[in-house]
């Protein structure tokens, strides 16, 4: 639905010029929407895109959903039913799809930075002793010190744990590094996740079910696991430019899917049905097969955190 709409004075009922403004106030441009003259959306039900810039305003459904908080670092449940968050006091909030339920998970302590959480939800397994999980992972920066959090996603009101990464049973059984985690990511059924240290510049895994607390697997930041927990993409700077790449969870069949990047691609997503990767350019929004079969292409001129709905 167009921000513009046109309502003749002659023909509108009162009622009728009431919702024409909530519709406006719901997807009034901004000013650089303004300057632009024309607003690529690219989001829709249908392909379950959103995209969050910090504002209160949720890029969703092919318009904007007011939170009615600072939304920043948004990332759903599975089943696309809740949205977890950081608002603009820093704490870690949950709210329904449609803006409403909202409440505190976990209210930051100060002199921390929260951010980018992301929902790890697995089935239980009795014949393998595993429990069901439904948790949120996060980052908390103190003191430029980073470690990862976790909590669960229906606490209220309560103090995360520091998550547990345990050691890489590899050749070297090595300790996995504590200090310098970041940007989580998990998905699957295993409650299985990645994240990159930002010291080393490594992408590790984290795997509470098979791969017990895992490893390094490769070169990069910005790790996003894919749907069914077996592929990878990351970024890794290219001459001068970051550009997408994938690889399996052990780090092999390396790909840059994005191999003529001009600018840099960053902070990918995948889509529920693992075949598009949507990530952030310095200009809005582009999506691109995840095999790399061909180039990216502008899906909207909002420039967020991309997300998908499950």
């Amino acid at each position: 639905m167009s921000a513009r709409i046109r309502v003749t004075r002659r023909t509108a009922t009162a009622a009728a010029i009431a919702l024409t403004a909530a519709l406006t106030t719901l997807l009034v441009p901004t000013a650089a929407d303004a300057a632009s003259h024309r607003v690529l959306n690219g989001t829709s039900k249908a392909n379950g895109l959103t995209i969050s810039d910090g504002s209160t305003y949720v890029v969703m459904n092919g318009t904007r959903v007011n939170f009615g908080v600072h939304v920043r670092d948004l990332a759903w449940s599975p089943d696309g039913k809740k949205a977890a968050f950081i608002d603009g006091q820093g704490n870690l909030e949950v709210a329904n799809a449609n803006a409403t339920g909202r409440h505190i998970v976990s209210v930051n302590p100060g002199h921390q930075t929260w951010s980018h959480p992301t929902w790890q939800v697995a089935k239980a397994d009795p014949r393998d002793h595993v429990e069901a999980k439904n948790n949120l992972i996060f980052t908390a920066n103190k003191g430029g010190t980073t470690r990862l959090m976790t909590i669960s996603a229906t606490a209220y009101h309560r103090a995360p744990s520091v998550l547990a990464l345990g050691r890489d049973f590899g050749p070297d059984v090595s300790y996995n590094p504590t200090t310098g985690n970041n940007w989580a990511s998990a998905a699957g059924g295993y409650g299985t996740s990645v994240y990159d240290n930002t010291r080393n510049g490594e992408v590790y895994l984290r795997d509470d079910y098979l791969r017990q607390m895992g490893g390094a697997v490769t070169r990069g930041s910005e790790p996003a696991l894919s749907p069914n927990g077996e592929e990878i993409v990351f970024v890794r700077a290219v001459k001068g430019h970051d550009h997408l790449f994938t690889s399996d969870i052990r780090g092999k069949h390396v790909k840059d899917i994005t191999p003529h990047a001009t600018t840099d691609y960053t902070e990918p997503a995948w889509s529920p049905n693992g075949k598009t990767i949507a990530f952030r350019t310095p200009t809005g929004t582009d999506t691109v097969p995840a095999n790399g079969s061909k180039a990216p292409v502008r899906v909207s001129s909002y420039t967020g955190l991309v997300a998908y709905r499950g």
